[in-house]
């Protein structure tokens, strides 16, 4: 059974930086790619930054990059994304996500969200 069990967010200050933890099972997480999405109230989810658990390829979109970084760790299967300068505009709902391929196919899991909220 695929499981991403992700670390409560918070209330952070603008500025401020929070780290993200997301524990995955249930399938080779060395293999899998890895991305944090975060949605806004109303909004789609919109991606804020992918890792190859393997290769530790990264890609950001400009709305955070030079702020985020995504990173692995795979002796314990967890995905991290660590905020920095974070402003008020940051403040979602981030959702970890894993795309695993099992013969040919694409499974894709999420995790169940972790509110961060970025106020004074």
């Amino acid at each position: 059974q695929v499981q991403l069990v992700e670390s409560v967010g918070g209330l952070v200050q603008p500025g401020g930086s929070l780290r993200l933890s997301c524990a995955a099972s249930g399938f080779t997480f060395s293999t899998a790619v890895m991305r944090w999405y975060r949605q806004f109230p109303g909004k789609e989810r919109e991606l804020v930054a992918v890792i190859a658990s393997a290769g530790g390829n990264t890609n950001y979109p400009d709305s955070v990059k030079g702020r985020f970084t995504i990173s692995v760790d795979n002796a314990k299967n967890t995905v991290y994304l660590q905020m920095n300068s974070l402003k008020p505009e940051d403040t979602a709902v981030y959702y970890c996500n894993a795309n695993v391929q099992r013969f040919g196919i694409t499974y894709t899991y999420w995790g169940q969200g972790t509110q961060v909220t970025v106020s004074s």
